[in-house]
């Protein structure tokens, strides 16, 4: 986490810092110009906040944070479209963020925790166990870190997924906040349907997050058809089966009127089968919903593989003749770990084999 003893800038709301800041005697536009060099400038210490006088700077630097944590390694994909940052946060634990770059679209994936608890058998963040959750800090240090990066060279960040390590509506109210404070119109502005949450189907997260009527898209990780092979990928089903995911599924549909996406990571002979296309096909009939189809990604605690383009086109043409829309997600920085369901701390790490790869500069 962050130093306890002192406050994290990204933590703070832009009311809570104007409190921080009229308790040291300062003006009200202070916080504003603060604000602004966190979320508009992108502004990557306290020696860049030139508009500020010094002794203010030198007070933040000795009484608050802004870094989440240091830069241990950073990786580039073959194509050079996709990069990931791992940091390790001050109480030492690690985790990853990745900016993959499309035509049009630079996209991140987040985390949220440190490790999953959830324990998705094919997912490497589920295989190595649940740590902690991250602060609000440390999930909207991970979009700043690349929006510092991608401001440089002339760009933006126009996506954000949160489908990186951890289940974001497990940390609820830090995802939320930290989606709070990066859409914030004084801010970073980014609109709320640019940030998609991704989830394995909590159901009493998922009534709520229809409750509040938000407006970030939700994307739901089924990856089966049948409670039988569904609890056997993702335990969470033992708790949740689908007809009750499926009833809250349906419910933020009615709720808030927006279509429901569900991600399916096709394993070869496991999940891939036109007799689980069916399956899905009659689960899903009648909703307003779409299916991402993701070749499985692997990793080193599971043994599956990723499904034949031909076998991923006859699931498609299953789909498509009970009325639903799909589209196969582009894999991206599988070279590297990055891809989805590989992100994990690096152990490698901590004994100094980088496989050719050089600490970051930081």
């Amino acid at each position: 986490m962050s130093n306890s003893e002192h406050p994290a800038l990204y933590d703070l709301t832009l009311e809570q810092l104007t409190t921080l800041l009229a308790s040291w005697g300062l003006p009200t536009y202070r916080a504003r110009q603060i604000w602004e060099w966190l979320y508009k400038h992108f502004a990557g210490g306290f020696d860049e906040m030139t508009t500020l006088p010094g002794s203010l700077r030198e007070r933040l630097a000795a009484e608050t944070t802004l870094a989440i944590g240091d830069v241990v390694l950073s990786q580039k994909s073959s194509d050079g479209q996709t990069k990931k940052i791992l940091f390790r946060l001050p109480d030492g634990q690690l985790i990853e963020t990745v900016l993959m770059r499309y035509e049009k679209r630079r996209t991140l994936c987040i985390s949220t925790q440190a490790g999953c608890a959830m324990g998705c058998v094919f997912c490497a963040t589920g295989q190595m166990g649940f740590k902690r959750n991250l602060t609000v800090a440390e999930i909207v240090g991970q979009v700043m870190y690349f929006a510092r990066e991608l401001a440089a060279e002339g760009q933006h960040v126009t996506n954000i997924v949160l489908m990186g390590m951890g289940e974001p509506l497990h940390n609820y109210d830090n995802t939320l906040a930290a989606i709070d404070r990066l859409t914030d119109p004084s801010g970073m502005n980014l609109g709320a349907r640019k940030i998609t949450i991704s989830t394995v189907g909590l159901i009493p997260a998922i009534r709520r997050y229809a409750d509040e009527q938000r407006q970030t898209p939700l994307a739901v990780s089924l990856h089966a058809a049948t409670d039988e092979e569904r609890s056997r990928l993702l335990p969470v089903n033992r708790r949740w089966p689908l007809a009750d995911l499926m009833e809250a599924c349906r419910y933020y549909v009615e709720k808030t009127g927006r279509r429901m996406t569900f991600e399916w990571a096709l394993i070869a002979g496991e999940n891939d089968t036109e007799e689980q296309a069916h399956k899905l096909g009659q689960l899903l009939r009648g909703m307003l919903g779409h299916v991402n189809l993701i070749p499985l990604n692997p990793t080193a605690g599971y043994g599956g593989r990723p499904s034949s383009p031909e076998q991923v086109g006859r699931f498609q043409e299953v789909l498509t003749s009970y009325g639903i829309t799909s589209t196969v997600r582009v894999r991206r920085g599988i070279d590297i770990q990055a891809g989805c369901g590989q992100l994990r701390d690096r152990h490698l790490v901590e004994s100094g084999d980088f496989k050719g790869t050089k600490p970051a500069p930081k």
